[in-house]
């Protein structure tokens, strides 16, 4: 295995034409014989791009617009919309009341928008960090490739001098094509709606069975993707399966992406279907489905707190988990 720095031949054409469009975006690459994963530490540490290898064959939805640097409080849709990204301490932007008073905390969290410092890096492992700006958040990743594996470990610590309350969220956009299949392990039966574009399945809080449901007349499956032409976006909710996996199938590339993860440390899975319907104001837009571990039902730090979900983090304490992508055929 082996990593460069700014190696943008390596990266996807949509990946290296936007980067190199910034040329201070510096990218680092992780590479295995099976994977090629690059990274962006200036634009939130974000995982740009998962090539399977020798084919070149991209995983991740890739830009919507050029990337650029971020700034505090832009709107996720207003950024490049793309790649795998991290929602600390928040996924909707929301207010929250703390010991120091109300703080808005934005879109999709603080961690995406903000610079990671690369704080060290050997041929098959890289680690970053970043310092949250809403709350008094530290937050760290190592991410190791092994083959055809990709293994993510995360570290919260709350550097204040008071509680603080979050909830976390994998944000990994995967691209699919109409027919790729979302699997599940069969302990999953239903999933409650968090969103849903022109309440094509009802309003929050709508449940529905899964895989296969039924909307005002018509039975649909929601396992299998549609196409970029459905105009379909639908954020979903469920209690993180025991068996801790859950996977999208690539029909065409003949390849299983699987997340495999302790349910207890990240005891709920969000599940984001669009299909050609977000974001609605602008006419490119995402064909991807986010399989997105987390440790609270619903996009809201707000709500999470009101119920009881969100987690809480004493002075100087911090939390630990792990999620691994592992990348194999399909049988």
């Amino acid at each position: 295995m082996e990593m460069t720095a700014a190696a943008a031949k390596s990266g996807s054409d949509k990946l290296r034409d936007s980067a190199s469009s910034h040329p201070s975006i510096e990218q680092l690459i992780l590479e295995s014989h099976a994977l090629r994963v690059t990274v962006l530490p200036s634009l939130g540490g974000k995982i740009g791009s998962i090539q399977i290898l020798p084919e070149n064959e991209e995983l991740l939805q890739q830009p919507l617009r050029p990337y650029a640097p971020r700034t505090r409080y832009l709107n996720f849709d207003a950024g490049d919309a793309s790649g795998w990204d991290e929602c600390l301490p928040s996924v909707a932007g929301c207010e929250v009341q703390t010991a120091s008073g109300k703080v808005v905390v934005p879109d999709h969290g603080d961690f995406w928008q903000v610079p990671w410092v690369v704080d060290s890096q050997s041929g098959s492992e890289v680690t970053l960090s970043a310092e949250g700006f809403s709350l008094p958040l530290s937050f760290r990743k190592t991410l190791r490739l092994d083959d055809n594996r990709l293994r993510v470990s995360y570290s919260v610590c709350n550097r204040g001098s008071d509680s603080v309350e979050y909830l976390w969220s994998a944000h990994p956009g995967f691209a699919v094509e109409k027919g790729d299949l979302i699997v599940l392990p069969s302990s999953v039966t239903d999933v409650i709606v968090e969103g849903s574009g022109q309440n094509r399945l009802g309003q929050q809080g709508t449940q529905h069975t899964w895989p296969q449901t039924t909307i005002p007349r018509q039975a649909i499956d929601l396992s299998i993707a549609g196409g970029a032409e459905d105009g379909i976006g639908d954020k979903l909710f469920t209690h993180s399966p025991a068996e801790g996996w859950c996977a999208i199938e690539r029909k065409r590339l003949n390849r299983r992406v699987a997340f495999q993860f302790d349910p207890k440390q990240l005891p709920y899975l969000g599940l984001w279907l669009c299909y050609g319907g977000w974001p609605e104001h602008q006419s490119v837009r995402q064909h991807c489905v986010a399989l997105e571990p987390c440790t609270a039902q619903g996009d809201s730090l707000a709500t999470a707190m009101q119920e009881g979900r969100a987690r809480r983090l004493s002075p100087q304490s911090e939390d630990n988990w792990t999620l691994e992508l592992q990348v194999s055929g399909v049988s």
